[in-house]
């Protein structure tokens, strides 16, 4: 009997010591798998939204930024929007992190509710974007729209400069009928004489000037600034800062390669957009290539474009653009 109880307690002390031994074994596992959660990350990737002008198409054919963020352990992404308004929708959805539009997508974007920041803002360049008419129109001064079928992109920097270049003319978008198209669909309205005129910019200003026998009514030249805005997703520019600033940096070596070198430019972008040279030439010799501070007088000129918006009930909201204003520095 007594043997029995001797066994019985064995065996229970051999089970008491299996299982601390088995917790003993669990707890070093987890410990090493601790230890894996601190290894590196898998290299990141930042997704570009670029349209067919500007300086984030000239850095993509230069390769630049690849090489500048592989040291960095980040790869790079590239897709083509043909205007701002889809590419922020994609900036919004997650789609991509970081792109380029005009003045005006990323003030519609904000009024829908988008968290976007402003991250670096480019120079002028309104001589290249137009109000085009054919070479026989009847259309010979603003006042002339009146009444007539116009084309562009909706919450483009051409709809801010269309609601400028009537207000010259003493008019509203009331006495125009607008046909809102994307550069694509206009251009063969255009030709097609399905539309009256067509606001558009470079290089589908330059190129309808030269093939599609487009005569330019009037530049933005005076009437809207129409720079370049790139923006990021909030939530990627507050986790990638110095991605961003990379990016910046070789925005900003792209440009005064551009400007140092247009010739080489015009090939390239003749090349890749499939567009003749003189084309590309014209589009190219009419802007200067390069960024600016984003400072209290480009916050006041893009609040103003979001402020006549408003006014006009063009967006259901008013925005804030110095709430969106990134900090790199």
């Amino acid at each position: 009997m007594k043997t029995r109880k001797l066994s019985v307690l064995m065996l229970g002390l051999m089970l008491i010591l299996s299982a601390v031994l088995s917790s003993c074994s669990t707890g070093s596992g987890e410990e090493t798998s601790k230890e894996d959660n601190t290894t590196p990350d898998k290299k990141q990737t930042i997704r570009i939204g670029y349209q067919k002008n500007g300086p984030l198409i000239i850095m993509k054919n230069r390769g630049t930024l690849e090489k500048r963020l592989e040291p960095m352990g980040v790869s790079v992404e590239w897709f083509e929007f043909q205007a701002g308004p889809p590419l922020l929708e994609a900036l919004n959805a997650g789609s991509i992190d970081f792109g380029r539009t005009g003045d005006s997508p990323p003030i519609f974007a904000q009024a829908s509710g988008s968290s976007l920041v402003y991250v670096a803002v480019g120079n002028p360049k309104s001589k290249g974007s137009g109000i085009l008419v054919k070479q026989d129109s009847p259309i010979k001064t603003l006042e002339d729209l009146k009444g007539k079928t116009i084309g562009f992109a909706k919450g483009s920097s051409s709809h801010f400069f269309l609601v400028k270049a009537l207000e010259e003319a003493g008019l509203t978008l009331n006495d125009i009928k607008p046909a809102y198209l994307s550069p694509g669909d206009a251009r063969v309205a255009f030709e097609q004489s399905k539309i009256d005129a067509w606001i558009v910019w470079d290089p589908f200003t330059a190129d309808a000037e030269k093939t599609a026998g487009a005569r330019v009514l009037l530049n933005g030249d005076g009437l809207t600034s129409d720079r370049d805005f790139f923006l990021a997703a909030s939530d990627y520019a507050n986790k990638h800062k110095d991605t961003l600033k990379a990016v910046v940096e070789e925005i900003q070596a792209s440009c005064e390669w551009a400007n140092a070198n247009q010739e080489e430019l015009a090939d390239m972008l003749s090349s890749v957009l499939k567009i003749d040279k003189a084309t590309m030439k014209l589009a190219v010799e009419r802007r200067v290539y390069g960024l600016v501070d984003i400072d209290s007088e480009i916050i006041k000129e893009q609040q103003s474009i979001a402020d006549t918006f408003f006014e006009l009930k063009i967006i259901p909201k008013k925005v804030n653009i110095e709430e969106r204003v990134y900090k790199l520095n």
